[in-house]
């Protein structure tokens, strides 16, 4: 049984595997400038992880499910729920948890992208599966990609953030 956007959600899953990955890598920068990692650094790195692992475990719950003959309205009934309650937990409590590990919130780009269209993406996703509306496949779908490309402009805003702080390299240490 071929289910409807398979291909489609693989591929999305190797590519937030690979953005989280080549996140990780880039976070290496500071250090190799010489910079220790900043509180806002680590907590950048680690939520970025979180919402790509969240989102790559939406991407391969369904093509799981059909694997157990799980008929395909309710392959993304359930996935939608499955992926939706995590993913909406992590988008709108971010202000709050970031402004508890670093002492403010996120800047007003991030809040509207990262956190407002984020969770408005997967909020209308959950209902519009539930509700049985036709295309409930490319609904989830959708917002599993929106989603995704929240993350990835979190993470550019982040990583401009990251590379204007003060590098506090040790004194008596060689500055290009």
């Amino acid at each position: 049984m071929e289910l409807t956007g398979e291909a489609f959600l693989y591929a999305l899953a190797g590519l937030m595997v690979t953005f989280a990955g080549f996140s990780a890598l880039l976070l290496t920068l500071r250090p190799a400038a010489g910079a220790k990692l900043s509180l806002l650094d680590r907590y950048l790195a680690r939520t970025v992880m979180c919402y790509i692992f969240v989102m790559t475990a939406g991407a391969l719950l369904p093509p799981l499910l059909a694997l157990y003959g799980v008929e395909e309205p309710w392959i993304w009934r359930s996935s939608s729920v499955l992926f939706a309650l995590p993913m909406l937990s992590l988008q709108v409590t971010y202000p709050y948890r970031r402004r508890r590990v670093v002492g403010k919130g996120p800047p007003p780009s991030i809040f509207a992208v990262f956190v407002v269209a984020g969770s408005a993406s997967t909020a209308t996703m959950l209902a519009y599966v539930l509700a049985g509306f036709p295309h409930g496949a490319a609904a989830y779908i959708t917002s599993l990609t929106v989603d995704f490309f929240t993350v990835i402009f979190g993470y550019l805003v982040a990583l401009e953030v990251i590379m204007e702080q003060p590098t506090d390299i040790p004194d008596g240490a060689a500055k290009d």
